[in-house]
C-alpha cells in the first residue's frame, strides 16, 4: 500500500481491527484518536501504532489491557494543515525580525493573547520578559511584534521544554484553524468522518482536542460518545476558548475527562469553572508527569496510569 492509500484510509477514519472476530460483533468498541499539530509528512499508520503501544504501557501500569476487539480510527490531517500553513504564509514573529515580513495585526493580537496567558500560567515575571525585550525603545504591548517575541522567548527560556519555534508554530496553526473557515471545514471533515454513530471513545491531543471539540459540539448526527478524553489541551487558553463562544459541553459526549501536566505550557490551565465553564463540568486531572522533552508529547500522556484507566473504563475493558 502506497503513502497516498495510507493517507486516504487514515483521513477517512477507516477502522483497523485488532481481531478478525470484530466483524461478527454488532457493537464493536471503537476508539477515535485525534492527533495534534506538527504531524506533517509522517505515516499515519505508524502514528496510530505509537498511540496504541503507549496506551498499552499505561494500561500495564494498572495491570489491565486494551479490549481484544477494538476498532481504531486515526483521522490524519497533518499534511492538510501543513498545506494551509504554506498557502496562507502567516509571518511568525521571528519571520518579521529576520525577513522583514509584513505584520498581520489580527494574528499578532492573537499571539499576544496566547503568549500572555502562557506567561501568567508558567509564572514568568514581567522582569523576565523585560530582560528578553532588552533596550528596545519601541512601545511595549500586543501591537508590538518585538514585545510579543520577548514574551515568547521568556517562555522558551524560563518555562522549560518547549522552544520559541514550537510555540510560534503552535500559535499559527491554532490561529489558522480557529479563524479560517476553509481550514476548519477541511480538517473537521477529516475528523468528523472518523466518528460515526456507533458507540465510541474519542481522545484528542493538543490541537486535536480543539478540533474534536468543535466537531462534537456541531455534529448533528446521533453520535454516541461514551467519553471525550483530552490530553495536553489548549482549550482553556482565553484566546483559544473565546473563538468558540458560546462554549458548551458537547451533547454527544456522556463524559469529558481532561488530563494535563502542570508544566506543559500549552495546557497550563484546567478546563474548570474559572477557565472553561460548561455544564456538566469537565473532570480535570493535573497529576500527569509528562516525560517528553517538551512536557507536551502524546507518549507522555497516554502512558499515564490515570489517563489509561479512564480510557479503559470508557471502553468497558
Amino acid at each position: 500500500m502506497n503513502r497516498r492509500e495510507l493517507l486516504t484510509l487514515a483521513g477517512a477514519g477507516v477502522a483497523a481491527s485488532m481481531s478478525p472476530a470484530r466483524a461478527a460483533d454488532p457493537h464493536p468498541v471503537r476508539l477515535v484518536l485525534v492527533h495534534g499539530r506538527s504531524q506533517q509528512g509522517l505515516n499515519p499508520v505508524d502514528l496510530q501504532s505509537t498511540w496504541l503501544e503507549t496506551l498499552r504501557r499505561g494500561a500495564a501500569k494498572i495491570n489491565r489491557s486494551l479490549p481484544e476487539r477494538l476498532e481504531v480510527a486515526f483521522p490524519y490531517y497533518g499534511d492538510t494543515l501543513d498545506e494551509f500553513a504554506r498557502r496562507f504564509e502567516l509571518p511568525l514573529t521571528t519571520d518579521i525580525q529576520a525577513k522583514g515580513s509584513a505584520v498581520n495585526a489580527d494574528f499578532l493580537n492573537f499571539q499576544a493573547e496566547v503568549a500572555e496567558d502562557m506567561r501568567r500560567g508558567a509564572g514568568i515575571s514581567d522582569a523576565q520578559v523585560q530582560e528578553e525585550f532588552g533596550t528596545n525603545t519601541t512601545e511595549k504591548g500586543p501591537q508590538n511584534w518585538a514585545w510579543v517575541q520577548a514574551i515568547i522567548r521568556a517562555i522558551d527560556r524560563n518555562a522549560g521544554g518547549i522552544s520559541q519555534s514550537a510555540i510560534e508554530t503552535f500559535m499559527r496553526d491554532v490561529y489558522l484553524y480557529t479563524t479560517r473557515a476553509g481550514v476548519r471545514d477541511a480538517i473537521d471533515r477529516i475528523v468528523g468522518g472518523a466518528i460515526n454513530e456507533s458507540p465510541c471513545v474519542v481522545i484528542g491531543h493538543s490541537l486535536g482536542s480543539v478540533v474534536a471539540y468543535n466537531v462534537l459540539r456541531n455534529d448533528r448526527r446521533a453520535l454516541k460518545v461514551a467519553a471525550y478524553i483530552t490530553v495536553g489541551s489548549p482549550l482553556a487558553i482565553r484566546a483559544v476558548r473565546d473563538r468558540f463562544r458560546p462554549i458548551g459541553f458537547p451533547v454527544a459526549a456522556r463524559s469529558w475527562y481532561n488530563a494535563f501536566d502542570p508544566k506543559d505550557v500549552v495546557a497550563l490551565y484546567p478546563l474548570d469553572a474559572a477557565n472553561f465553564p460548561v455544564n456538566p463540568a469537565v473532570q480535570n486531572f493535573g497529576g500527569v508527569n509528562n516525560a517528553t522533552d517538551n512536557r507536551h508529547g502524546i507518549v507522555g500522556y497516554l502512558d499515564d496510569a490515570d489517563v489509561a484507566r479512564h480510557v479503559l473504563d470508557a471502553l468497558g475493558a
